[in-house]
């Protein structure tokens, strides 16, 4: 996680790229917790996805940005990688 922090970190010296971030940040904070986790269990897309019930390209386009997933299925994703799931409005 260390190389994609730095990335980040580089990209988001960029004004333009920074502005579109902040837009899109609550869906890039839930991708980052998503693949920490992953991660931190050791497991990879098609593990994931094996334990929720469905294929491992889904976990790819969550992972990646291109899914818009719906709170029933982050809950799914939560279970399997034994953490809540927290959502709040302030």
């Amino acid at each position: 996680m260390k190389d994609y922090k730095g990335f980040k970190t580089r990209l988001l010296k960029n004004k333009a790229v920074k502005k579109a971030y902040k837009e899109l940040e609550p869906e890039f904070a839930v991708i980052e917790m998503v693949i920490e986790r992953r991660l931190k269990k050791g497991l990879t897309q098609k593990e994931l996805a094996k334990k929720i019930g469905t294929k491992q390209p889904l976990i790819s386009r969550l992972e990646s940005g291109a899914y818009n997933p719906s709170l029933k299925f982050l809950q799914r994703i939560a279970r399997a990688l034994d953490a809540e799931l927290e959502v709040s409005i302030s």
